[in-house]
């Protein structure tokens, strides 16, 4: 198996979670710069709004970071005139925060071509991708460009496949983990293995680095993921708690007060299967029973989401956090990488 560090170009096997929605620059940079790999959510981004946050990470590091996309998988839904029944669902929600029902919008999100092509102009060091396995075409002329691929398994199939497919990275993604469950061959609902049976299952299956995901917070987790056989680590929740994060006091404070059994597996927000906690809006959605498909309801929740991050209404956020979330102590990026560097001696 290769050396992960040599894979990604980076001095220590630590890398952030890609956060779909919640990345900042900051952040991202921080990793970085510490030697790990910095990662950026481009979910719903267009293409200028890739090559401006493109050019910030520049600005902000000389070291390596991964971008990130969320891959179609073929069962998203197009606006249609359902677009205003689930909007309408939602009213309650719109009006806690001050903004009008949303109209329906040509597209929930843009084109996957788009975002390929400013990736390509933004020349990261890896493309991460979620949700599935790329095409051969992207994956070739990610490495023509000399750009690494990495994808997101939650069972071993998955992790074969994405081999297969080309990708230089595993991350193997345990149940434990915050926000969405990216399973592609089979439900997520069936496809919630745990981190510390699914990583030496993976390592096992596969001749690519594999990156442990889903409850590693400290030393103790790189520790253990190493043991199971993982070149690395990817951790979410940790850095999601710091000052560097786009994280508000309100997400912040939904980290450090949620204990690991009361965070749950919902598809109230987005239409998908995500780890967060149980929020008012969460409950509300869960018990009304009218959840859209996926874009469309992470969209319409996305427009009162927005306005209540703005006024730090966490009742109203998705507050994404997994189960290692009461380890999550460190309020700063350079505090946590530090932490988990611990890890890699212990």
């Amino acid at each position: 198996m290769s050396d992960l560090r040599e894979v990604l170009g980076i001095q220590h096997p630590i890398l952030l979670g890609p956060f779909g929605g919640m990345s900042s620059v900051a952040l991202t940079a921080a990793v970085s710069n510490a030697g790990g790999l910095g990662a950026y959510g481009l979910y719903g981004y267009d293409a200028a709004r890739i090559r401006e946050t493109a050019a910030a990470l520049r600005a902000a590091t000389d070291q390596p970071f991964a971008l990130n996309i969320w891959l179609p998988t073929g069962d998203e839904v197009l606006p249609g005139p359902q677009h205003t029944v689930f909007a309408q669902a939602l009213q309650p929600f719109y009006e806690a925060v001050g903004v009008e029902i949303p109209s329906r919008p040509e597209a929930y999100l843009p084109s996957l071509d788009e975002q390929i092509e400013a990736i390509w102009e933004a020349a990261p060091a890896a493309l991460s991708v979620v949700y599935g396995v790329p095409s051969a075409e992207i994956v070739d002329e990610a490495h023509r460009r000399g750009i690494r691929v990495i994808g997101a398994a939650t069972t071993v199939a998955e992790a074969v496949a994405l081999e297969e497919g080309g990708a230089d990275v595993v991350v193997a993604s345990g149940a434990e983990a915050a926000g969405h469950r990216v399973s592609f061959l089979r439900l997520a609902e069936d496809s919630l293995v745990g981190t510390f049976a699914l990583v030496p299952q993976v390592a096992d299956a596969l001749s690519v680095p594999v990156v442990a995901a889903g409850g590693i917070a400290d030393r103790r987790g790189v520790a253990a993921a190493l043991a199971l056989g993982a070149s690395g680590v990817q951790v979410g929740t940790a850095f999601l708690a710091t000052a560097e994060s786009a994280a508000n006091d309100a997400h912040r404070a939904a980290i450090r007060a949620t204990a690991a059994d009361e965070s749950v597996l919902t598809r109230a927000m987005s239409g998908r299967l995500a780890r967060g906690a149980r929020n008012r809006a969460v409950r509300a959605i869960e018990a009304s029973g009218t959840i859209a498909q996926f874009p469309m309801q992470n969209w319409l929740t996305g427009r009162f989401r927005t306005a209540a991050g703005q006024q730090n209404l966490g009742e109203l956020q998705s507050l994404w956090l997994g189960q290692g979330a009461p380890l999550a102590t460190r309020d700063h990026a350079a505090d946590v990488f530090a932490e988990l560097i611990a890890g890699l001696s212990a």
